[in-house]
């Protein structure tokens, strides 16, 4: 009796071993995969953002046609490569403003006689973001001195979080889909378009575009499609239209609505 108790105990051992063995790799592989769920959650990170001023070396630049003031502000997101991105474009767009090297203010005015004050500005805000579509706008501002207005232009800005990369009109939308969106675009904005004697083969497709509440929209430049007053016209592409012609990883989640 004592021999065949013996003999279970030893079939008993290994079988303990193995239980113990795996109840270990199941409890290392919870913790990977808690951190797997984590790495991806980190993957698309929460814009949290705020406008800073820019710092430049003097408020103003002069040279012989006159004196020009700059109010540059940009954002901060704490993501490098957004605030990053932005500072380089302004830097870009308006050198003079970045010049160490030029003349102090009262120097330029008393030997060139500048002819008057100039203005630039370029602002740079959030707007939204739907998971990892992140969108900014850059607003900019010209007045000549002596004008009797200024110019501006809204330009957006979209950003795939996930791959750190703006995405241009082309990059959301399926191969070879301009003409058709333009035609959907002209169905969803027809009356607007009619009223200001815009035909259908006059519309050209903007590549200036962001996600709005209920639709894709697109923006154009001052005077293109109307009179200054009117500002910057923007002609929306509702969701349930765009789904036919913009990539599916580029589209916000959207509610599915019932058929009834």
């Amino acid at each position: 009796m004592a021999q065949k108790m013996s003999k279970q105990w030893l079939w008993a051992i290994p079988l303990s071993i193995a239980a113990i063995t795996m109840a270990g790799c199941q409890e290392k592989s919870a913790p990977q995969q808690e951190k797997a769920t984590e790495a991806k959650a980190k993957a698309v990170q929460l814009i949290q953002a705020k406008v800073i001023r820019v710092d430049l070396p003097k408020k103003q630049f002069c040279d012989e046609d006159g004196c020009t003031q700059y109010d540059l502000q940009t954002i901060q997101t704490h993501i490098a490569w957004i605030d990053d991105y932005f500072l380089t474009r302004i830097k870009k767009d308006v050198p003079d403003a970045f010049d160490q090297t030029q003349p102090s203010p009262q120097t330029a005015t008393e030997a060139e006689a500048p002819k008057g004050l100039n203005q630039n500005s370029i602002y740079v805000r959030f707007i939204s973001q739907q998971y990892n579509l992140a969108t900014f706008v850059i607003q900019s501002y010209v007045y000549a001195a002596g004008a009797a207005h200024g110019t501006y232009h809204n330009e957006y800005v979209t950003f795939d979080l996930t791959t750190q990369k703006r995405l241009a009109l082309t990059d959301i939308l399926k191969p070879n889909m301009e003409a058709k969106i333009a035609e959907q675009l002209y169905d969803a904005n027809s009356n607007w378009l009619q009223q200001h004697d815009i035909t259908r083969d006059k519309l050209q497709l903007s590549d200036n575009y962001f996600y709005g509440a209920n639709g894709i929209v697109f923006v154009y430049p001052l005077y293109e499609l109307a009179s200054y007053a009117e500002g910057m016209p923007e002609l929306k592409l509702p969701y349930n239209v765009a789904k036919d012609v913009v990539k599916p990883e580029y589209l916000p989640s959207l509610p599915q609505y019932s058929a009834e």
